[in-house]
């Protein structure tokens, strides 16, 4: 007993270490435990993230609190020269501050979540991490056509949410409205040509249209927003070459191209069908030659 006091005595900044790495075990091996009984019954859903983040923060937290009660005593010395170097840290730093200042700003002021598809600071993707810095997606579009992923990890800092716009494409609402246009010959059957339209509408994007109904009267319970239409539409209108015909409909974001391709697919088959009642039509260019009624010689 009378070794193990002296060695307290003589070596108090070891044996306070000794206690931060004994405690730093524990709790590290106290978190992985319960995460691994949980893991069980969160793994099928998105509860499972959270509690890992969670578990992370409490550990982290808890630690910082036993550090300073451990090393308290011996920190007292350099309070001034951090209390000197504290404008300097700052401006430096400054980035940084405001990045985390982003991620409280982030998590509780309803910008995003994990699995949100959002535009932040000029990137498009899905948010896969909220970090304490940096926010990090799934990148979406780019060379890559339609709103799928590239395959490109992209971590924007969390210090844009004050800078630039936060375009958000799920936020409580996780439909868009999408858009295409056919051209059409002007001789064409148009009445024929809306009617099939919007039987090739209502095929492919019908399931679609209660969620978003649902899914909009909660949007406006919590916004102010006006009746907005939901059902499938069509609009006419014409250039100096052919009749546009736009189909404009409500669809789940993550299956935008999958649906446009389903329907481009149909609206061919359809009008091929019809014959010259439904003629897609294309730019063309009509060259005029002039001969010389006379000739010289």
């Amino acid at each position: 007993m009378n070794y193990i006091r002296d060695f307290i005595d003589s070596y108090p900044l070891l044996v306070n270490i000794i206690w931060f790495l004994l405690f730093f075990i524990l709790l590290y091996t106290l978190r992985r435990f319960l995460l691994n009984r949980l893991y069980g019954k969160l793994k099928n859903s998105g509860h499972w993230y959270v509690a890992r983040k969670i578990a992370r923060w409490l550990n982290n937290f808890v630690l910082f609190i036993i550090f300073m009660s451990i090393f308290g005593r011996n920190l007292t010395g350099f309070t001034t020269a951090i209390g000197l170097a504290g404008a300097g840290i700052t401006y430096a730093l400054r980035e940084v501050i405001v990045s985390i200042a982003g991620w409280f700003a982030i998590l509780f002021g309803d910008f995003f979540e994990t699995s949100d598809r959002v535009l932040l600071g000029g990137i498009k993707g899905d948010v896969v991490d909220i970090g304490v810095l940096r926010t990090t997606l799934m990148e979406v579009g780019e060379w890559v056509n339609g709103d799928q992923y590239t395959g490109r990890i992209v971590r924007v800092a969390n210090s844009y949410i004050f800078s630039s716009p936060v375009y958000n494409y799920t936020a409580n609402f996780k439909f868009l409205w999408d858009e295409l246009m056919v051209p059409l010959r002007f001789d064409s059957d148009m009445k024929l040509a809306k009617t099939i339209l919007l039987e090739i509408a209502e095929k492919h994007t019908g399931q679609y249209n209660n969620e978003a109904a649902i899914a909009w009267e909660t949007m406006k319970r919590r916004y102010k927003l006006e009746d907005a239409s939901l059902e499938n539409q069509v609009f006419l209108s014409f250039n100096d070459n052919w009749v546009e015909i736009s189909l404009r409909y409500v669809v789940d974001y993550r299956e935008r191209r999958n649906v446009k391709d389903k329907i481009f697919s149909e609206i061919l088959l359809r009008f091929e069908q019809e014959g010259e009642r439904l003629e897609i039509a294309s730019e063309t260019l009509e060259i005029i030659a002039r001969a010389d009624k006379e000739k010289k010689y």
